[in-house]
């Protein structure tokens, strides 16, 4: 196979699985994410709730250090008491760091095959704040738990 036969055929491959691939976010909802204008706390929580209360709860576990000595690496894991069966299961979890210029850290959308209801990631903190939680269950409920993270150095901010 020559060179140029195969790069064409590799570009047209790659043109059309592009677009056989399923949308991460509509344009709606990359604009309330990311745009000139950062997104508080307080609309960021509104955007994933649609205005729904959210309810602190024993059942989700935020666990953060209580001092991070660099902010630009913060082990945070989450879980959630849940059954995860077809009628009772967590369908996502959103971190949110409070006071970061961009609060929303990661978005986890899970189902009941996933089994267990528990992500772990790092996030980037700007400084001293709450690490924040909220969780969607199957029935349209909002629960929430924090932690507090003292950031000492190195914060991204």
């Amino acid at each position: 196979m020559e060179r140029r036969s195969f790069l064409k055929s590799f570009g047209a491959v790659a043109a059309v699985c592009s677009v056989g691939l399923p949308q991460i976010a509509s344009a709606d909802e990359a604009k309330k994410v990311v745009g000139p204008n950062e997104m508080s706390y307080d609309n960021a929580v509104a955007a994933i709730t649609g205005g729904k209360p959210v309810t602190p709860s024993a059942k989700v576990v935020v666990s953060a250090p209580e001092i991070a000595e660099n902010g630009a690496v913060v082990p945070v894991k989450v879980t959630v008491e849940s059954p995860m069966t077809s009628k009772d299961y967590v369908k996502a979890i959103h971190v949110l760091a409070s006071k970061n210029s961009n609060v929303r850290c990661a978005n986890i959308y899970l189902t009941p095959a996933n089994g267990e209801a528990y992500f772990g990631t790092r996030v980037k903190l700007g400084g001293t704040q709450d690490v924040v939680a909220i969780v969607e269950m199957s029935d349209g409920t909002f629960l929430s738990a924090k932690q507090n993270v003292k950031v000492t150095i190195g914060g991204c901010g």
